[in-house]
């Protein structure tokens, strides 16, 4: 298939099987902004069900204090509930 007539989300979703990816840099790539890339990325999981693939992600990590068990591991907090430092590294993806 052209490269031109896929979708975003197709194209996004090859990136995530051969790289594991932030949203942030997801985001740069296609040139979207961020939330539209976490959008994509959501609907990338559940279009993965029942193929035998499946959406990984590294969740959020406190660069300050290393906690790493945030509720909503898709998302960016923005500060960490432990040390309270908005040193935060945000979550990435990969398609497995």
């Amino acid at each position: 298939m052209r490269e031109a007539s896929r979708t975003t989300r197709e194209r996004m979703a090859d990136r995530l099987r051969e790289e594991t990816l932030a949203a942030s840099a997801l985001a740069s790539e296609f040139e979207v902004k961020t939330g539209i890339a976490l959008d994509h990325v959501e609907h990338i999981a559940r279009s993965l069900d029942g193929t035998g693939e499946q959406l990984l992600a590294v969740p959020p990590e406190c660069r300050e204090c290393g906690f790493d068990e945030f509720d909503d591991v898709a998302n960016r907090p923005s500060r960490c509930p432990e040390c309270k430092s908005e040193s935060v590294e945000e979550p990435a993806f990969r398609i497995d």
